[in-house]
């Protein structure tokens, strides 16, 4: 789930619409006093969100009231069954709290991009997820979950760390900029309109990552960035562009998220751009779970996410070992409530209290390792192709969310679907097929050759999980 295009790369500068600015502050320092009490002051607001939840969903969710039925009034986390995205997104009117709230009407909100950030019903922002694990997702966001959202922001770069970054950020100009998927209501960009429109007098503004790079170098040298957010493959590929002189930006703070980021790559973007790169972990179903710290772990929001390392069988993974998935409960949404949800990343929580001193639970995650593809383009010179876009490509052509691109060779990419109707196997793939060729033209790239390959998508032998970018040209 950490590779999924719709995971977010957050504003460095939390909105506060209006109506939620006392909402906000509340969360603040709500989370601030949690924190400053340790971990047993966590702990306890940890439990105390966590029976308020399930009460909550008990009481206002059809799906959660079956589920729970045969349960005592206040269950311990480990008596609550286990609940996948299949399997909620299946039973979508009966999961959300609210009633208001109908699937079908969602989906032609959806289908207008026009409203991406905007208010469904008035009151609830929506995005999707992209369905790189093969089951795609829609998600509801009420003005709580939102408030925290902003909170776990600021509370970050508010640390003794960055406070001094942001405020050279601001004394620059306070522009922030954002390199995503732009295209679709995807968590990234929806969140980032929806803070853009709040504050219509902050500079902020999105940058797509479709865009051929010296046309995006130009335009973020022309925007001059102090604050800017990414994805780890682009944000790679910008700093090359850094150090080679062609990108012009001096940020304050960078901060990368929605895809896996290395401690030492992260070491190294923050030397490329000069200052602190902030990696967050989150996901289209909670947005803010873990931020990194100096010492390299990302420490969980453990005071509104409970996160579970657990074996196939879901049961508990020891520290220090490497989690099949992870059991996510998300403590601030309660119109689409998330408890002990199979996430299907692979954690690895830290056995000894980590050494930057935090009293939050530190973890790495163990991402998928998306691929970046370098093509020739027609006057000579490499293109580099970022996974995200393709993946985005390939969705939004086809409707399916479970494929493989393999590069085969420098010019040649072949495209793995699963098994079934030969018919509409081959359909997907001539839609897949127009819509690459498009896009690597857009980039120079004008000789490439696609194939629909033989074989179904094959997951990585050492993970399991499935990469979905993979550069195998040149490979031994």
């Amino acid at each position: 789930m950490i590779a999924a295009p719709s995971q977010h790369a957050p504003s460095p500068s939390p909105a506060r619409e209006p109506h939620d600015l006392g909402r906000w502050w509340s969360s603040y320092w709500q989370a601030w006093w949690s924190r400053m009490g340790g971990a047993a002051a966590i702990g306890v607001a940890q439990r105390n969100r966590f029976a308020t939840l399930v009460a909550h969903a008990r009481a206002n969710s059809p799906h959660y009231r079956e589920a729970y039925h045969r349960l005592p009034a206040s269950p311990t986390l480990d008596a609550l069954p286990v609940v996948t995205k299949r399997a909620l997104m299946s039973d979508f009117d009966r999961w959300v709290t609210d009633p208001a709230i109908r699937y079908a009407e969602l989906e032609g909100f959806l289908a207008d991009r026009a409203h991406i950030g905007e208010r469904y019903l008035g009151r609830y922002l929506v995005w999707k997820s992209s369905g790189s694990t093969g089951e795609p997702g829609v998600f509801v966001q009420d003005d709580r979950a939102l408030s925290v959202y902003d909170a776990l922001v600021a509370i970050q770069l508010s640390s003794l760390s960055l406070a001094g970054h942001c405020a050279v950020g601001m004394f620059g100009g306070g522009r922030a900029a954002l390199v995503a998927a732009t295209g679709d209501h995807f968590a990234s960009i929806a969140s980032w309109e929806r803070a853009c429109r709040a504050a219509p007098g902050v500079a902020a503004r999105g940058f797509s990552i479709m865009e051929p790079l010296p046309q995006l170098v130009a335009a973020l040298n022309d925007y001059a960035p102090v604050y800017l957010a990414s994805y780890p493959t682009m944000l790679t590929l910008l700093a090359e562009e850094r150090s080679a002189g062609r990108l012009r930006i001096g940020p304050a703070i960078v901060w990368s998220g929605g895809e896996f980021l290395a401690p030492g790559a992260q070491a190294e973007l923050a030397q490329a751009f000069g200052c602190p790169v902030l990696n967050e972990y989150g996901t289209s179903e909670s947005m803010s779970i873990a931020v990194s710290c100096a010492a390299g772990w990302l420490h969980v929001n453990a005071d509104w996410v409970v996160l579970e390392p657990v074996d196939a069988s879901y049961r508990p993974t020891p520290p220090g070992e490497a989690s099949h998935t992870v059991l996510l409960t998300n403590l601030a949404n309660r119109v689409q409530p998330i408890i002990r949800y199979d996430l299907g990343d692979s954690i690895v929580a830290r056995p000894t209290p980590c050494p930057c001193g935090s009293p939050m639970p530190a973890i790495r995650v163990e991402g998928r390792r998306e691929d970046v593809l370098a093509m020739p383009a027609a006057g000579g010179h490499a293109v580099r192709l970022l996974p995200l876009a393709l993946t985005t490509i390939v969705e939004e052509a086809t409707g399916r969310h479970r494929f493989q691109i393999v590069q085969t060779a420098d010019l040649a990419l072949a495209l793995r679907f699963d098994p079934g109707d030969e018919r509409l196997r081959r359909d997907a793939f001539h839609r897949a097929e127009v819509a690459l060729r498009r896009h690597l033209a857009h980039h120079g790239v004008i000789h490439a050759r696609i194939a629909l390959a033989a074989e179904p998508p094959l997951s990585d032998r050492h993970s399991g999980k499935l990469r979905q970018v993979v550069a195998e040209a040149g490979r031994a």
